[in-house]
């Protein structure tokens, strides 16, 4: 474990190999971004470690003077020691940033599985749902509430524990009005309550509630209770609770579900009663909890309004690419899809691609920046990064995509494409116009197939 004592006295050391050093830690590979804050693998250079390290851009997360709520939130979050929500170790700041260091959960996606096998045997499905509820429920009983409970936001560990990631993270910008409620709109269109799109405000523990109703339907039906290509359409399913359970649902877990998709969160049944429900209870166990002491003096510091430079880490880093060690080559195989750590998108396709390459780091990032001009992207440049920009317009905004080069050996280098912005099937046509581009750059294995290639194969009949 990441010892969670040290506070924010770190200072920084130059890592070699091409490494970011941000305190104690060696930074990795970006694990995810989005338009706050960005996820990456990391190592702890004192215990040896790997972690996950969350960085936010302290202008766009404070501006709106929102110090005092992110402190309280993030100081809540240090205290929970749940094993089914995904722990947080200690807090640093930099002048720019702020670095929130995480368990790192290597077990991939829950709904993996219903991906794999269609969907899972109510007993595993309610094996699941229980130790979700009892993190949904412990960190409400500490006012924390989640906002955007999600496929994505479910992960496992090695040993097949449930994990719920982004808990009281993934809303930092939300706050309670004098009623009572929330009233920001916000999660993933097919498991938000009605009362949140209704944007009337909401109670956060009956709203978390609907979400982990609908990941019970999914788990046991492997589809989703309400669906619908156009969006308004999708809303009214919602509104009328307009679904019905599969066939093989036991009456039991059928008259739960309804209990819990209530579109009325006045009469919705509580978590108090699903957890004293009949068909919750069997074969549950209570969970337990740590009661360890939790030092908050790294996140008092970091907020501390007088700016003590003693209290700031500073990042580091040498002017080549960052060389991938063997865990991280490893964790970009689908077994290990650590992407789930932060904002992946719902979409089958996947949001990033990788290619190997067997030229100079500088020469593959030239190829890229000439073949992306054309395609209508503005390139920026910076160390073994490429930032694309489209020009146009897409589904879901202007198309953004991350270009990352990382030294597997001396003579190869793998490549990573990542969306950073836009519509991921949008991504994906850009990717496949560029690798005609990119053949000369792009090194197979004899006998491999490209990924493109082998899209092509499978779908063709």
């Amino acid at each position: 474990m990441v010892d969670s004592s040290a506070g924010g006295k770190m200072s920084a050391h130059g890592g070699g190999g091409g490494r970011t050093r941000v305190g104690r830690y060696e930074l990795g590979r970006t694990l995810g971004e989005g338009t706050f804050a960005k996820v990456k693998f990391a190592r702890n250079v004192e215990t040896s470690e790997n972690v996950a390290i969350k960085i936010l851009d302290k202008d766009k997360v404070l501006k709106h003077k929102m110090i005092a709520q992110i402190k309280r939130e993030i100081s809540t979050m240090k205290l929970i020691r749940h094993p089914n929500v995904i722990r947080m170790y200690e807090v640093m700041a930099s002048r720019t940033k702020i670095y929130i260091v995480m368990e790192l959960v290597t077990g991939g996606e829950l709904f993996d599985k219903i991906a794999s096998r269609g969907r899972l045997k109510e007993d595993d499905a309610r094996k699941y749902f229980q130790q979700l509820i009892n993190a949904v429920d412990y960190c409400h009983s500490r006012g924390v509430y989640h906002r955007d409970l999600k496929p994505e936001n479910l992960l496992l560990d090695a040993n097949g524990t449930l994990k719920v990631s982004d808990f009281g993270l993934s809303a930092l910008s939300q706050q309670v009005r004098e009623d009572g409620l929330l009233h920001t709109t916000c999660g993933t269109p097919n498991y938000v309550a009605p009362e949140v799109i209704n944007n009337k405000g909401y109670d956060g523990a009956k709203a978390d509630l609907w979400s982990c109703g609908v990941i019970l339907f999914v788990l046991m039906a492997g589809y989703l209770p309400f669906e619908d290509s156009n969006l308004m359409a999708l809303y009214k399913k919602i509104y009328k609770a307009d679904f019905s359970c599969p066939s093989w649902f036991s009456t039991s877990a059928k008259k739960l579900i309804k209990k819990i998709l209530d579109p009325n969160p006045n009469t919705r049944i509580t978590i108090a009663e699903v957890i004293n429900n009949e068909w919750f209870k069997k074969g549950y166990q209570p969970p337990r909890f740590e009661t360890a002491e939790v030092n908050l003096d790294d996140i008092n510091s970091i907020f501390n309004e007088s700016g003590d430079p003693a209290q700031l880490v500073v990042e580091r880093r040498e002017e080549r690419p960052a060389v991938m060690n063997a865990f991280e080559l490893i964790s970009t195989s689908q077994g290990l899809n650590l992407g789930t750590l932060f904002e992946k998108q719902t979409d089958s396709v996947k949001r990033e691609t990788r290619f190997a390459s067997r030229l100079p780091a500088n020469e593959i990032l030239s190829k890229i920046e000439a073949a992306a001009g054309p395609m209508g992207f503005n390139v920026q440049k910076r160390n073994y990064k490429l930032k694309l920009q489209g020009e146009n317009p897409g589904r879901k905004g202007q198309l953004a995509i991350a270009t990352e080069v990382f030294e597997v050996t001396p003579s190869l280098y793998m490549v990573e494409l990542r969306k950073s912005n836009g519509d991921t099937l949008e991504f994906h046509k850009f990717y496949h116009s560029i690798s005609n581009g990119l053949k000369d750059v792009m090194w197979k294995p004899e006998g491999s197939i490209a990924e493109g290639d082998e899209t092509r194969h499978r779908r063709s009949p």
